[in-house]
């Protein structure tokens, strides 16, 4: 016989302290992935992960080789008739940079309010960490599950999932489930809880332009060579219009536009387009013409130059030609655009208006697809009930600007349908100084999951199973 929810709740209420230790000893791990001298952080983390899973109960725990970075993995299968969730999130975090903006250690938590500030606390080892506390209370006070629940949590989202795809190609029959919930996403505007229906896909690449073997003198050689800073400069400003349109020719082929209805559900969001730019200290909003801003954020396509590095950059001055420009381009990528084919049209478009007197080439670092579940899928319909009972409001449908990659990885290659169950608050510096997450949030967080998987207990897996 199962428990009460004050049981549950007791459980949680007797554990809080320890809770919060344990949230900050997973943080303290620098579990950087895009840095190679954080591998062994990694591991540690997929080990620690690993281990807090064991203690709770799961089965069949395996940090598992990828080729990279380790996934873990681990399952609890025992709700017969019930349907089969698999839970993902990413335990690798984004580099600190600059940290002398940071007002304390990046990978020592400091809790300040009702806030805990650290790297990975809310992108994405906070929600991470909530899943593991709510799978210990459940099997702590009823013994059992809800529903037959998958974990699998990747230590390569933040350095581009190279390796992923591959691993769920080869774990198909593992992998089999009716359903894939991710919580790495988060709250709207207000900190109002919120369903993400839709993800941006990503195109990522490198610009390269090379003069010279070695840096020049600006007397001996200006005026006579092509300056590689300069030729860089003129490919990133003819790669958009001054109306926000991208004029990669092409680009916009394949963009499925909102209907009617769905632009006027953007628009029926409680945004307050004023506070968001006083909040972001900035004279004006820009963007795409003929788009509000939330729909240039969420569902229309980006190009962004993401880092720019050339020639001397050091205090006092050193009058030279440098030898070689670079930049980092991003582009945010909507439904049906593919990013090989955007990658494509980019490279061909920046080798056309390359000036010349320089070398320019283009690499394609990495990408994803976007990704949509609809708002009256059943599953998602289930996390909405189970977010109104634990924060008291309904939650509101939004289209995010982020990629999650593996969104459309689970769709494709395992042909499940995604709920995308997220707490963090809008505004927590995510891949910024001072990321942060709402202990609030978090503790309701848990109790959240808790609920989402009582909601889905009472649905036949087969209507979970339905694509988005």
């Amino acid at each position: 016989m199962l428990t009460t929810d004050q049981d549950l709740e007791r459980f949680l209420d007797e554990h809080r302290e320890s809770r919060l230790e344990s949230y900050k000893e997973l943080l303290r791990i620098p579990s950087i992935s895009a840095l190679p001298q954080h591998a062994a952080d990694c591991r540690a983390t997929a080990e620690w992960i690993a281990a807090d899973l064991r203690t709770s109960g799961i089965e069949h725990i395996e940090v598992a080789e990828t080729g990279g970075h380790p996934v873990v993995y681990g399952d609890w299968l025992h709700a017969e008739g019930a349907p089969t969730v698999i839970v993902y999130c990413h335990y690798d975090v984004q580099p600190v940079d600059p940290l002398d903006l940071w007002t304390s250690a990046p990978f020592e938590p400091a809790v300040v309010g009702d806030r805990i500030l650290a790297r990975g606390s809310g992108d994405d080892k906070g929600q991470l960490h909530m899943h593991l506390r709510a799978t210990e209370a459940l099997l702590a006070t009823r013994g059992r599950l809800p529903v037959n629940l998958k974990f699998l949590f990747e230590g390569e989202e933040e350095s581009g999932s190279v390796n992923l795809d591959r691993w769920l190609e080869a774990e198909q029959e593992r992998l089999s489930a009716d359903l894939v919930v991710i919580s790495d996403t988060g709250f709207f505007e207000g900190n109002l809880p919120a369903i993400t229906i839709a993800l941006r896909g990503l195109m990522y690449a490198q610009i390269d332009v090379v003069g010279t073997d070695v840096d020049l003198h600006s007397g001996g050689y200006g005026g006579a060579v092509q300056n590689p800073a300069n030729a860089l400069a003129q490919i990133i400003a003819a790669l958009k219009g001054p109306d926000g349109r991208i004029r990669i020719p092409g680009f916009y082929d394949d963009v499925v536009a909102l209907t009617d209805e769905e632009r006027a559900a953007v628009a029926a969001l409680p945004f307050d387009e004023d506070a968001y730019l006083a909040r972001l200290g900035l004279p004006a909003l820009v963007g795409e013409a003929g788009y509000s801003t939330l729909e240039r954020r969420g569902v229309r396509p980006t190009l962004d130059v993401n880092g720019m590095w050339s020639g001397f950059q050091g205090d006092g001055a050193k009058t030279i030609i440098p030898a070689h420009a670079h930049a980092k381009v991003s582009c945010r990528l909507v439904s049906n655009q593919d990013h090989a084919r955007i990658f494509e049209q980019f490279r061909a478009y920046v080798e056309e208006i390359a000036p010349p007197g320089v070398t320019t080439t283009v690499r394609d670092l990495h990408g994803g697809k976007p990704s949509h579940t609809p708002s009256d899928h059943p599953a998602t319909q289930a996390a909405a009930r189970a977010l109104a009972a634990t924060f008291g409001q309904e939650p509101v449908y939004i289209r995010e600007g982020g990629s999650i990659p593996v969104c459309a990885s689970f769709e494709e290659i395992l042909g499940l349908p995604v709920v995308l169950l997220g707490f963090v608050p809008p505004n927590q510096n995510a891949h910024a100084p001072n990321e942060w997450m709402s202990l609030t949030n978090y503790e309701l967080g848990i109790r959240a999951v808790v609920r989402m998987w009582d909601e889905l207990a009472s649905l036949d897996p087969a209507d979970v199973r339905v694509p988005g």
